[in-house]
């Protein structure tokens, strides 16, 4: 796959003229003293700075979606998440070869007999970036903010909720006491922040740690820069415990258009391509036998969803927004399970790269995924479907529409994400699936979701979640303790359910310490969502994505085998990245292999060639993950 071309010839000869260059200079000032000296100081200098930056190695990342924000607080978005695995440490990690908990900033935690007190060890090893040491009260401080202020509680408060008390007795112990035994206390997916930097913030709400630069953290990279909806620029750590990341920058450069990210990888300008949230099998195709290109296709951890709007509330019993007043009804909701024939998405949307959906947990979390049984599977069947929509009292007028309690013709309006090509082409399948039933569609495809999200003011919703190894997060937001507190504020539910079934469930999963058993109540809480119909699992979409093997030898998949690279549970794939041989030039004068071509302060220098391209990309994605 790699081409054989002549190293070197690329990069020998701009080397030996700057040297040749640099040395001319030196011989003349050895011979007679200029007029004025310091032109020729300045652009020796310039040189020496140019030789630099041609010597970089720089992993570049195109991505599709762009950050919501850099706290890690309220950050909910892959990329955001992904990059804050990079900038924090966490108690414990997931091993890259098979998921299973590992040390992280701990380095060992034991329970109390009754499992109701947990004890921490703190690694001493551990810095921050601006060289005080991470310690005990620095994760207590984390986990004590989050448990009285309701702000740093939005995007991982379902982890504290059931704590008593944090203390730390010493720089290397950390100890928890729990209300009631809890089941994540082995894999508790927070970053831990130092306290000395973040005890100066006022509103945890509104603080979005994106205006000071570089930011402190303790994880293998140091976050740098950041632009809005173009980039985030990150460098290595060089005093993190595990050893520093081999590449000397990785950036995140985002796209909105897709099909450009490809053209920039193709065209060298990016190493990696993750997809929005994978490559489309046209993209993926098009990559395939391409010199110095290799794809990557394995099972994801994604699942991908219609969310049905069941009423959007909040915690203090208000409604707002403005759902179909029909999708309240369970019978409607199955209806449209029935109406859908994930078969054919999976043949003509994902061409092969998915597999059918159903439960709510991916098949790669074997222990567990969730299947239904035949008896209760909503397969696809549109006579059924009408059958149901007929039960529930949403007849065919004259005209053959079906009509809601007001006489209305239903139309339901699916929230679409712009940047998502699955969205756009599962939305004609669903258009012209539901028509057949007397259901009007329109699809909202905006480069914001978020807003009408929030706001509830939308029926349907394409949706989409990384699962973890450990399930807890993507079970929590479903539940009513994830509603917002009111109609204000944010919250972390997903789409605004609330079943007092399922929280049941939820509270016994969470309690359950035996693997197995919990299994099996997770299961359940699975099966329940499932009758619901408020959650259509279409599909578990495989981790397509790219990369340029003349800019990295080697990367980690997670997990091992059959892994995926971006959006990892971990800092794994760019940690462990290597750089291909620097030495390694195209002949025909393209940028050398490994050497920075990607994005510098909103210019792309392509190195070897000189030419100076603007960056022209700016987008406003509000994708939710």
């Amino acid at each position: 796959m790699n081409r054989h071309d002549q190293p070197n010839r690329g990069r020998l000869r701009p080397r030996l003229l700057a040297a040749a260059a640099a040395a001319a200079l030196t011989l003349t000032a050895g011979l007679a003293t200029p007029l004025n000296p310091a032109p020729q100081q300045a652009q020796a200098k310039a040189k020496a700075s140019q030789q630099a930056k041609e010597s970089k190695k720089v992993l570049t990342v195109a991505v599709a979606q762009s950050v919501d924000s850099l706290s890690p607080f309220l950050a909910v978005r892959l990329l955001s998440t992904s990059i804050h695995r990079l900038m924090y440490e966490y108690l414990t990690n997931y091993d890259p070869a098979d998921n299973h908990t590992i040390p992280g900033l701990a380095t060992k935690w034991e329970p109390s007999a009754d499992k109701l007190t947990w004890t921490y060890t703190i690694r001493s090893n551990s810095t921050w970036s601006d060289g005080q040491r991470a310690t005990a009260e620095d994760a207590a401080w984390t986990f004590n903010k989050m448990m009285t202020d309701q702000g740093a509680a939005t995007a991982n408060g379902s982890f504290v909720t059931n704590f008593r008390k944090v203390t730390a007795p010493s720089p290397t112990q950390l100890v928890i006491e729990l209300k009631k035994p809890q089941a994540t206390m082995g894999a508790l997916d927070v970053p831990i922040v130092p306290q000395h930097i973040w005890e100066k913030v006022k509103d945890f709400s509104k603080f979005n740690n994106d205006q000071s630069f570089p930011i402190v953290g303790n994880g293998p990279f140091v976050l740098t820069d950041y632009k809005p909806d173009s980039y985030v620029r990150l460098k290595p750590n060089k005093t993190f415990w595990r050893g520093a990341p081999k590449f000397d920058e990785l950036v995140f450069k985002y796209f909105k258009d897709q099909d450009a990210a490809v053209a920039a990888l193709r065209k060298g300008e990016v190493s990696f391509v993750a997809g929005s949230p994978a490559l489309t099998p046209a993209q993926a195709a098009s990559l395939k036998g391409e010199p110095n290109i290799k794809v990557n296709d394995a099972p994801g951890r994604r699942f991908y969803a219609l969310a049905t709007n069941p009423g959007a509330q909040a915690k203090d019993g208000k409604h707002f927004g403005d759902g179909a007043e029909s999708l309240l009804n369970q019978k409607v909701r199955q209806a449209l399970f029935m109406a859908i024939d994930r078969k054919t998405l999976i043949d003509k949307v994902f061409q092969g790269h998915a597999v059918e959906g159903a439960g709510y947990i991916p098949p790669r979390f074997s222990t567990y995924h969730w299947k239904p049984s035949a008896s209760q599977e909503l397969a696809y069947d549109p006579a059924k479907a009408a059958q149901l929509l007929d039960a529930a009292g949403y007849k065919k007028n004259a005209d053959g529409k079906r009509v809601e309690k007001n006489g209305k013709p239903i139309d339901y309006r699916i929230l679409c994400h712009a940047t998502d090509p699955n969205d756009k082409a599962v939305g004609q399948y669903v258009k012209e699936w539901f028509g057949k039933l007397g259901i009007g569609v329109t699809l909202d495809c905006l480069d914001n979701v978020t807003d009408p999200w929030l706001a509830g003011k939308y029926d349907l919703a394409f949706d989409g979640w990384s699962v973890s190894p450990e399930p807890d997060s993507v079970l929590s937001i479903h539940t009513c303790a994830a509603l917002p507190a009111t109609p204000k504020d944010t919250g972390a539910t997903d789409n605004f359910i609330c079943d007092k079934k399922y929280d049941e469930l939820y509270d016994q999963q969470l309690a359950e310490y035996d693997t197995a058993k919990r299994a099996d109540i997770v299961k359940q809480m699975e099966s329940r969502l499932y009758d619901t119909g408020y959650m259509n699992v279409m599909a578990y979409p495989n981790a397509v994505e790219a990369y340029r093997t003349d800019q990295i030898k080697s990367i980690e998949t997670m997990p091992k085998a059959a892994g995926n690279i971006y959006g990892q549970d971990g800092y794994w794939s760019w940690w462990s990245a290597v750089p291909a041989d620097a030495s390694g030039a195209s002949s025909d004068g393209s940028s050398s292999t490994g050497v920075i071509i990607g994005i510098v302060a909103g210019v792309v220098v392509l190195v070897g060639v000189g030419a100076f391209f603007a960056m022209r990309r700016r987008a406003t994605a509000e994708d939710r993950e």
